[in-house]
């Protein structure tokens, strides 16, 4: 089984056995360690959010997985790491078509709150083109209208249909016209 080799860290989805979501972070965590790979898998999560839940009258906080059965792993995909993580106990396989890894896009990496843009890297204000580079609208040219730092997002005018739709998009979803 040979992979696409490539030096560069993304993101990969593994699937697991339920409920061995944790057993499987730590798995990882311990391989990596004991065949010093720390540089070519540096991280390895399992993705929760806090929810509310009421059990006999009372409220608790509890955090639920975002994803059951999955984990998600950064790392450098090649013939070594591929096998150090398919060969993990209770990893039944990458996700991807046939036993190919594909990784996570960079929108889909910020929209599941992996990572986050650097806002230094943002040099966007109202009034710049800019192409937008993936979705539905790919390849459209129009005006940042807005830029709002919190929320990562520019609100962008596109001429559609003969007038100017105003769109929230994703800083990752724009390009600055040169």
């Amino acid at each position: 089984m040979s992979t696409e080799t490539n030096n560069e860290l993304k993101w990969y989805v593994i699937h697991t056995y339920s409920g061995y979501e944790n057993k499987v972070k730590t798995n990882i965590e311990k391989l990596v360690e004991n065949s010093n790979m720390g540089e070519l898998i540096p991280e390895v999560s399992v993705p929760v959010e806090e929810v509310v839940e009421v059990k006999n009258g009372k409220k608790k906080v509890v955090q639920r997985k975002l994803f059951p059965g999955y984990v998600l792993v950064k790392m450098i995909m090649n013939d070594d790491t591929w096998y150090v993580v398919r060969n993990t106990r209770g990893v039944t396989s990458f996700v991807g078509p046939g036993s190919k890894p594909v990784a996570l896009t960079e929108s889909e990496v910020l929209a599941m709150g992996l990572e986050s843009v650097d806002i230094a890297d943002i040099d966007l204000k109202p009034g710049d083109s800019v192409t937008v580079t993936t979705g539905a609208f790919a390849d459209s040219v129009g005006t940042v209208k807005e830029v709002n730092i919190n929320k990562k997002t520019v609100t962008v005018a596109i001429s559609m249909f003969g007038r100017e739709t105003p769109m929230e998009l994703d800083f990752t979803q724009v390009q600055l016209l040169d």
